[in-house]
This record gives C-alpha cells, sequence and structure tokens, in this order.
C-alpha cells in the first residue's frame, strides 16, 4: 500500500468580471486569481484491496462520486486505464466550504496532481489539465497555482507575475450564497462598475502593491451586499484596520484584506474572529 500526501491551497479573486452568458448556460469570466497558504490536508491511500471510500473531517462534505476528489480520480484512472487497486482518500478541511475561495476546487487538483507525480507523467499536461476542466470549473487554476488570468469558463489561463509579499485577513461570514442564484441575479442587475482588469495586469507587471489592493473588484459584491450589509461591515474593518484593500472573493460571501503590516493584519484578525469563526491569516503562494 502507498500514502500520498498534500496540502491543496485555496484561491483569492483579486478581480472578477462576468462578461456573457454562453449558450452551453455558463458564463465566460475575467478573473485575476491568487493560490493562498490557506488549505486543506489530503491524504491518499493506493493499493488498499478495498473499495474505494472516502474520509473527511467534516460531515458537511459529501464523501461520494459527487465530490470533486473521488470525481477527479476516475477521471484520471478511466484516462490512464491504470489500476490502482483500491483507494482511500482522507480529506482534514480547513478551507470554509462554500465560500468563494475554491476549497473543493482545490482538493481535486490535488488530487489530479498526486496521481500524475506518482504515476510518473502517464498523460500529457495538455490531458491533464483538460481533466482538470472536466473536474470542475475552478480546478484548471487550483492545478496551475500561483498568479493567474483565467477566462472563458475559468480553463483558459496565462501566468501572471508574483503577487508582492502581504498579507491576508480572511473572513467568511455565517450566510450561505447560492452561486446558481447569484449567477441569475447578475443576468438581471445592471453592472455599473466592472474590474479594470487590464490595470490589475500592469499593478502586478510592476509589483506596485498598493495599486493592486486598489484595484480589488469583483461584479457580486454589490449583489451580494444588497441583501448582506455584513459584506460592508466586514471590509470597513479591514480597512479600518489597516489592509490596503478589502474585497469579497469568488461568489461569497468570505472578504478578504491586503495588509503590508504582520501585526496590523494580526489585530485584524483577532478583531473579526471574535465574530466570525471562520476567520484566518494567510500569504500569497
Amino acid at each position: 500500500m502507498t500514502r500520498l500526501s498534500t496540502v491543496s491551497h485555496a484561491k483569492l479573486n483579486l478581480t472578477l468580471d462576468v462578461l456573457v452568458r454562453r449558450p452551453d448556460g455558463y458564463h465566460d469570466l475575467e478573473m485575476v486569481m491568487q493560490e493562498i497558504s490557506l488549505g486543506d490536508a489530503l491524504e491518499l491511500e493506493l493499493g488498499t484491496d478495498q473499495p474505494w471510500r472516502m474520509e473527511c473531517s467534516t460531515g458537511e462534505i459529501p464523501c461520494d462520486d459527487t465530490n470533486l476528489c473521488i470525481k477527479a480520480a476516475r477521471l484520471f484512472f478511466e484516462k490512464t486505464g491504470i489500476d490502482c487497486g483500491g483507494l482511500t482518500v482522507r480529506l482534514t478541511k480547513y478551507t470554509p466550504s462554500c465560500a468563494g475561495m475554491g476549497g473543493g476546487s482545490a482538493d481535486g487538483a490535488a488530487v489530479l496532481r498526486l496521481l500524475w507525480e506518482h504515476y510518473d507523467h502517464p498523460i500529457s499536461r495538455e490531458e491533464l489539465f483538460l481533466l482538470a476542466e472536466q473536474t470542475g470549473s475552478d480546478v484548471p487554476f487550483t492545478l496551475l497555482g500561483g498568479t493567474a488570468l483565467a477566462q472563458e469558463k475559468g480553463q483558459v489561463l496565462t501566468r501572471l507575475p508574483k503577487l508582492p509579499s502581504c498579507h491576508f485577513v480572511i473572513c467568511k461570514p455565517d450566510f450561505p450564497i447560492s452561486t446558481p442564484a447569484l449567477f441569475r441575479a447578475i443576468d438581471d442587475a445592471e453592472i455599473v462598475a466592472r474590474p479594470d482588469t487590464k490595470g490589475m495586469l500592469a499593478a502586478l507587471e510592476r509589483g506596485d502593491l498598493a495599486a493592486i489592493a486598489h484595484g480589488l473588484a469583483n461584479v457580486f459584491t454589490p449583489v451580494v451586499a444588497k441583501d448582506h450589509p455584513e459584506i460592508g461591515e466586514i471590509r470597513d474593518i479591514m480597512l479600518s484596520s489597516g489592509a490596503l484593500g478589502a474585497e469579497m472573493t469568488g461568489s461569497g460571501p468570505t472578504v478578504f484584506g491586503i495588509f503590508t503590516d504582520p501585526d496590523q493584519a494580526a489585530l485584524c484578525h483577532t478583531r473579526l474572529k471574535a465574530r466570525y469563526h471562520d476567520t484566518f491569516l494567510a500569504r500569497p503562494v
């Protein structure tokens, strides 16, 4: 029996723009995305001589074929024709679920990466990314990692210069967001302000953290904040605590702030943690 382990890093959206609705029902997106140090602990056991199974540290996560870890593994073994001799997936969750941070996508991407490396690259890198695209929308980016521009459904990726060194405070308020409902709402909404994606790319090229923080933008934020004023309240706390900028990530409801001073970040974290359990400190990866 072979054990493989890794950490599946979550992501934040520095920008998120929804462009047009596609004929297949999806939307074309344009997003600048960032891998962060916060992540889940993943372990695979191969050659168990037992039926496939999955264990998770929280009951909130399904452990059947709908889980992206299992879906990714099935796609990999179907594509390669490899018989793993039984598989157990163990997942310890640290990234909050349904948070707009790509936690489940990162877990699926980590399974693909572990298997691809363990079996000595049995398919090409391009084929691996096609499997990532089949697994889920954010899986290609979380497989790539770093800092990247994601376009179309998120599968068209362009590597970008690294985000300068900084500290993130990340806070998920205690209410759920329905991503399908949010996309329906954005279809009906008038988008007054869109992210300046070109400006964000230029700021990253210059390594200008202040301009990057100033350029944080997400077209979903006003739609979510309209019904949930906590989004604005959390953002205001971050800014008043010294954040250079703060914004919601993904479809929410998680809000993050960018700090240069680790002490200010720690104080902001303490302040928000007293109110919101899912509050974290992280760094760019």
